[in-house]
């Protein structure tokens, strides 16, 4: 086969935090295949193609990927942030396994991004210096219970947690019941990061106790941090705060 799949991170939004390796693969594709707001991102080139599927199809998506790839074309499946971080890189490898057994000679390569919640830790200073995970609040394609179990897990253990897909018009209660089940567990105290549309020109990254936080704040661009125990704060003499967790984090 001569056709290959590019399966691309974006970035969080700004160009220049797009990786020289994800602009010469976008460069480099015949097609260019992803949800409508992330496709809208990659610039229009002369002779590409654009294929625009809806947010829920990542299966979808990725088998139409693979067939124009097989079909001799160079193709590009565009993500937000990192591809492999809640994002189209493992529904391309759940398709390559259940699908046709041609798609396993393809030259399939994965180009790194970076995440939202690198992105975001950037913005407020070194809050990811200790132990940390990512949990999607998105119900979609797990049980709500399967959820919150996680995010007591990770809780109770002193993770720093990055939440993603905090909430949307279709789930618009996940992330305030998230926090319910966090101020059970976390002291009142603790900080929480609310980073919107990080790097964009519309960007608003608000900190707030759990106490105070609001799940208004949120939305599906929204990337929620959570401190633990070990989590510091420094005022600024602006007034705003940086937030770092000391490489040393104690038990």
């Amino acid at each position: 086969m001569t056709g290959s799949l590019y399966v691309v991170g974006l970035g969080p939004g700004a160009a220049e935090l797009q990786t020289p390796q994800a602009f010469s693969a976008l460069a480099e594709a015949t097609d260019i295949v992803g949800y409508a707001t992330y496709v809208a991102r990659v610039p229009e080139r002369a002779g590409q193609v654009r294929h625009i599927t809806d947010n829920r199809e990542e299966l979808v998506r990725a088998r139409h990927a693979l067939s124009l790839a097989a079909s001799g074309r160079r193709v590009a499946v565009v993500s937000s942030g990192d591809a492999g971080v809640f994002a189209m890189a493992s529904a391309v490898f759940e398709a390559i396994e259940h699908g046709e057994s041609a798609w396993r000679a393809l030259d399939v390569e994965v180009i790194p991004g970076i995440s939202a919640m690198f992105a975001a830790a950037a913005r407020i200073g070194a809050p990811l210096g200790h132990d940390f995970c990512a949990i999607s609040l998105s119900d979609n394609l797990k049980p709500w219970d399967v959820v919150l179990a996680r995010l007591h897990a990770a809780a109770a253990a002193g993770f720093v947690i990055a939440l993603y897909n905090p909430l949307s018009k279709a789930r618009p209660w996940q992330l305030g019941a998230a926090f319910d089940l966090l101020r059970i567990l976390l002291p009142p105290t603790t900080d929480i990061v609310f980073a919107t549309a990080v790097s964009r020109p519309d960007e608003q990254i608000h900190v707030a106790t759990l106490a105070e936080a609001d799940p208004a704040r949120a939305d599906m661009r929204t990337l929620v941090l959570i401190g633990s125990a070990a989590t510091r704060r420094i005022v600024r003499d602006n007034g705003g705060v940086w937030l770092y967790a000391p490489r040393g984090a104690a038990a």
